[in-house]
């Protein structure tokens, strides 16, 4: 299990290594199921995953992103046992 801070911190160095840091590149969101949902989204090369200590954790990771532009949309259905980017 990862703390919310260590998820945040491992994002913000994942965006910084990038050419650009966009954060408008990258798509976030939380699931109860980080395999199905890889494939939903076509198995994408850069994806990278967590798995917070708690739901709430998972959730204000997540709106914290969006918040800062990235693609997705908070309030999935389901328990937010993953957090995910691509």
């Amino acid at each position: 299990m990862t703390s919310e801070s260590e998820i945040k911190a491992a994002i913000e160095n994942r965006v910084s290594s990038a050419k650009t840091k966009d954060y408008s590149i990258w798509t976030i969101g939380v699931t109860d199921d980080a395999d199905r949902r890889k494939a939903e989204h076509g198995n994408p090369e850069h994806w990278m995953q967590w798995n917070p200590d708690s739901e709430t954790a998972a959730r204000n990771v997540e709106k914290y992103f969006l918040d800062k532009g990235m693609k997705g949309a908070p309030g999935g259905p389901g328990k937010a046992n993953y957090v995910y980017i691509f």
